[in-house]
């Protein structure tokens, strides 16, 4: 039983660390509506930059500003890729990604760079307190995920903000009213990115080490939380709460994931499942919308939909 909790804690700890990558790819998903695939690049860029700030003395919060800085280049480069050369958003981003692949394994000269023996904000705040590092890595993340989220509701309601959502809604429209939507995209892009390397750099300090591999599935990752935060709240709702949203469905999905491992799940099925977990949430909104609409059919016609 003991296991069990510890590794539930441990699951909940990943969620809400994840959870804030969730948020970045929320911004460029659903609020900017492009498909960003520098993510899984832009995560190890962000652990990556933190390890090696890190290992050279730098402060832990320190290495953190350094890899959000890190990631919202990322971010930049895709957005430029994007607005200046007009290369479709998917293969922008394939681009940028693929690239951060060699970049980052000329920033850490390795692929696997160890913080055992270094300073990290978990483990700062643990000595300091005398709490166990997994409670500091709850409570911390629990912090900044609420930081996050305060941010981003105070930053898209301000005019730059209001015009990076109208941007993602109506292109044209904002366009025709004198915005500059390649600027939005590229600081839509820049935010999105920022907050994954943060994600990443949080990541790093809590497990202990960078890995040039560690970004790899995290879009899809991503996308499940975003997914089944909307499937147990809906999509219909303010912003703070699709945010938390999203901070919980991340937490819900380590937790299925902790839980199917500790019912004797090969590891090397884990990516398996994740793809299920992603397609399945993908699924059940369509088929809940299918089955309104044939109940609203049923009830406005009066008629059975077999003889529709």
């Amino acid at each position: 039983m003991d296991s069990i909790l510890l590794s539930l804690l441990s699951a909940t700890n990943q969620g809400i660390l994840w959870g804030i990558m969730a948020l970045g790819v929320y911004v460029t998903f659903r609020i900017l509506d492009i498909s960003d695939l520098t993510v899984d690049g832009s995560f190890a860029t962000g652990g990556a930059i933190c390890a090696i700030a890190i290992v050279n003395g730098a402060d832990p919060i320190l290495a953190v500003i350094f890899a959000i800085l890190a990631g919202m280049v990322t971010g930049l480069i895709t957005g430029v890729l994007i607005t200046r050369f007009e290369i479709p958003a998917i293969l922008a981003g394939i681009l940028t990604q693929i690239g951060l692949y060699s970049i980052n394994l000329r920033i850490m000269d390795r692929s696997n760079l160890p913080l055992l023996k270094s300073p990290t904000i978990f483990k700062n705040v643990s000595s300091l307190t005398g709490i166990t590092t997994n409670m500091v890595v709850l409570l911390v993340g629990t912090v900044l995920a609420v930081v996050v989220i305060a941010f981003l509701y105070w930053f898209f309601g301000t005019e730059i903000g209001c015009a990076i959502r109208a941007t993602g809604n109506n292109e044209r429209m904002v366009s025709a009213l004198g915005v500059n939507t390649s600027t939005t995209k590229m600081l839509g892009l820049m935010i999105s990115n920022g907050l994954i390397a943060l994600s990443g750099a949080l990541i790093t300090q809590s497990q202990g080490y960078a890995d040039v591999k560690m970004g790899t599935g995290a879009i899809v990752i991503g996308l499940a939380s975003i997914v089944i935060g909307e499937i147990i709240f809906g999509s219909k709702h303010s912003f703070v709460t699709r945010f938390i949203s999203i901070m919980i469905g991340s937490i819900v999905y380590r937790v299925i994931i902790a839980i199917v491992l500790q019912l004797g799940l090969n590891t090397e099925d884990l990516k398996l499942l994740t793809a299920l977990v992603v397609g399945v949430s993908l699924a059940i909104p369509i088929l809940l919308n299918k089955q309104r609409q044939l109940a609203l059919y049923k009830k406005l016609t009066g008629k059975d939909t077999k003889h529709a």
